[in-house]
């Protein structure tokens, strides 16, 4: 079994399990997936967050250490292969979903409001978390 957090076109976020992933993309393909909220059809993975299990002596199956270093390499990749628009992300997003500017990768910031707009208006986005400086001390 699997689990995949979805989530639709109006921002509901629900989790549903499938046997494996074909079965998911089968039943997104015949539309049968839809929000217990507001029975959407339109619905999409979105990111999940990791959790992990301690094990029963409290010592996690992989090093912290390892795990930030993981969250890390991979934050420090899309920062490297996207452009950094800031506070125009909003206005940038919409520009390249509607053919107004060339698609390309881009990251910066948006208010709760500007996040509404861009999933009126169909625009795919994803929030990345940032991680802790590696120097950061963490309780």
């Amino acid at each position: 079994m699997i689990v995949y957090d979805l989530g639709c076109e109006n921002g509901h976020v629900f989790e549903a399990w499938f046997k494996d992933r074909s079965k998911f993309e089968e039943q997104k393909e015949l539309g049968m997936l839809e929000c217990p909220v507001c029975g959407s059809t339109r619905v999409r993975k979105m990111l999940s967050p990791v959790n992990l299990k301690r094990a029963a002596g409290g010592e996690s199956p992989v090093p912290q250490e390892a795990l930030l270093a993981a969250v890390h390499s991979i934050y420090n990749n899309i920062v490297k292969n996207s452009e950094d628009v800031g506070p125009r992300f909003t206005s940038e997003a919409l520009k390249m979903h509607y053919g107004v500017k060339e698609q390309r990768s881009i990251r910066g910031v948006a208010t709760e409001e500007e996040e509404k707009i861009l999933k009126d208006e169909g625009v795919d986005f994803f929030r990345i978390p940032v991680p802790p400086k590696k120097d950061d001390k963490e309780n």
